[in-house]
């Protein structure tokens, strides 16, 4: 399979588990080892500086922290836009990449355009990723860099599908419960 890094997968609406339900996730890396990411639409009430302050340097502190993933709760990840895309970390999308912390910590700051901070990640093995694409678990389009840096994220899961069409624009108007139709 080709590598999905740099589309969204948006949950589809058999997905009931709490972590995944409706989020539309970054594909970040993918391998033939497995694939991780960032959900994108997850804001939480913490802003960076009740999180973590030392980031000042990079980010403003009262942004908030988003909801990342379950896979390591506890770390934080900075996706960014970069004015020059070769001071990223990793690049995943264009000028949009990973923010190498302990260098923009211990040096300069890189030159951003706008950045998001993230606890925690989306990962998958690789067997468990394939599976839950074959089911149809995930819907895959590619990513745009106004999903990244959505002013909505709660409508994002919507907009996405929308943006998809066809069947799609159907299933982003359905209720979370259908049976309130």
């Amino acid at each position: 399979m080709e590598s999905l890094a740099g589309n969204v997968l948006v949950a589809s609406p058999s997905i009931l588990d709490p972590n995944f339900e409706r989020t539309v996730v970054l594909v970040t890396a993918h391998t033939d080892e497995g694939a991780i990411g960032v959900i994108l639409n997850r804001c939480s009430e913490t802003t960076v500086g009740e999180a973590v302050p030392q980031l000042s340097p990079v980010i403003d502190v009262e942004d908030p922290v988003y909801v990342g993933g379950p896979v390591n709760p506890d770390g934080v990840a900075v996706l960014a836009e970069f004015d020059d895309p070769d001071e990223a970390g990793v690049v995943v999308l264009d000028d949009v990449g990973f923010v190498a912390l302990d260098e923009a910590l211990e040096g300069e700051a890189p030159e951003l355009q706008r950045a998001r901070v993230f606890a925690g990640v989306a990962g998958w093995g690789f067997e468990q990723f394939e599976e839950e694409l074959e089911r149809d678990d995930w819907i895959i389009e590619p990513a745009e860099l106004g999903d990244i840096f959505t002013e909505d994220p709660e409508g994002l899961w919507s907009a996405v599908l929308q943006r998809k069409g066809g069947r799609y624009a159907l299933v982003a108007r359905m209720p979370l419960d259908p049976s309130l139709n």
